[in-house]
């Protein structure tokens, strides 16, 4: 359990957002302002089942001290009695004793029960719960699968401030559209809202105060007895790979976790990466030409060069399970 004698009233904030928004990137870049001397602590959960954010982290717990990352795959967090996700967050508090906390819910979770979580009367007195920060593509506006969504909407209610990202590649009446979409959806203006590109945060931003409205005690206030230990996370086995699936608000995801003696072509890989018409894309793997991270959203695909990796890992997310059938196959086609 967390020490209260050392641990006490941390500054913490949600950073919440939509599938492929930029979320990941936002606290890559975060972290690396981090001042100098301070522990900042990140909490990561993903819809998926098997991991993949920690490892994109990898540059900054790598070259900057005072940065401790802890992972909870499997969308457990916006579950407000999700015991995983409290034992998670005990046990990063005693380990890092942070100057600051970040958690980054999935982008299917709801961040409401997030913050029903934090309420409670044990976290009140460890945690200072400051703005939550929601990341947001105004150009999915348009598309009603998003503005249909209870929980796109809920990132922008609960939000007190709200970024328009990936601002760089807007039409000119895509901001306009956001800013009249919060005013009439949300019936305020006290929101912040500001646009910016590739995640470029400003760390102001995180001292920003809570709405009070936003910070709902539950009914019960007693924290939970949490279990010894965490549930096992999924590890590469010793031979080949393992595959997990998980489902929710309309998506469904699967992934795979290879062994690192299982090294990919990467010219076949990227053919493969763009090819696949998902939701979301996202992976970490062992190529013939070292270490790489790659991200497809809105059918572009980064890579990013990552500098050690103990296993390969792809998830792929899309709101149809027909997408996901032959992933399997054509991975297996990819290895060297």
């Amino acid at each position: 359990m967390v020490n209260k004698e050392t641990i006490s009233r941390v500054p913490t904030n949600i950073i919440t957002g939509f599938l492929g928004v930029g979320k990941t990137t936002a606290i890559r870049k975060l972290l690396t302002n981090k001042p100098h001397g301070e522990r900042w602590a990140v909490l990561v959960n993903e819809f998926g089942e098997v991991g993949i954010d920690s490892n994109l982290f990898t540059e900054n717990t790598d070259s900057q001290d005072g940065i401790t990352i802890s992972q909870v795959p499997g969308g457990c967090m916006c579950c407000t009695n999700g015991l995983p996700i409290q034992m998670a967050l005990s046990l990063l508090l005693a380990k890092s004793k942070p100057h600051r906390l970040l958690i980054e819910p999935t982008g299917l979770g709801h961040p409401r029960e997030v913050l029903t979580m934090l309420s409670r009367d044990y976290y009140r007195e460890v945690l200072d719960v400051r703005a939550t920060l929601s990341l947001v593509d105004a150009r999915k506006l348009q598309d009603t699968r998003y503005t249909n969504n209870d929980t796109f909407n809920q990132q922008l209610e609960v939000a007190e401030v709200i970024i328009a990202n990936k601002s760089d590649l807007y039409e000119p009446h895509d901001f306009l559209a956001l800013l009249d979409y919060v005013e009439k959806k949300f019936s305020t203006n006290s929101k912040l809202i500001y646009r910016v590109q590739h995640g470029a945060l400003d760390m102001d931003w995180l001292k920003v105060s809570a709405s009070d409205k936003n910070l709902v005690s539950p009914k019960e206030n007693s924290l939970k007895e949490l279990p010894s230990t965490l549930p096992p996370s999924l590890e590469a086995p010793a031979d080949g790979f393992i595959s997990a699936e998980n489902s929710g608000e309309g998506f469904f995801s699967k992934g795979w976790i290879f062994n690192a003696d299982m090294q990919f072509k990467i010219d076949k890989l990227l053919s493969l990466v763009h090819g696949v018409e998902a939701e979301r894309l996202k992976g970490v793997f062992v190529t013939n030409q070292g270490f790489i991270a790659l991200n497809k959203v809105d059918s572009m695909v980064t890579q990013l060069n990552l500098n050690e990796l103990n296993d390969s890992r792809i998830e792929v997310i899309s709101g149809r399970i027909d997408i996901l059938e032959g992933i399997e196959e054509e991975l297996l086609t990819c290895l060297a």
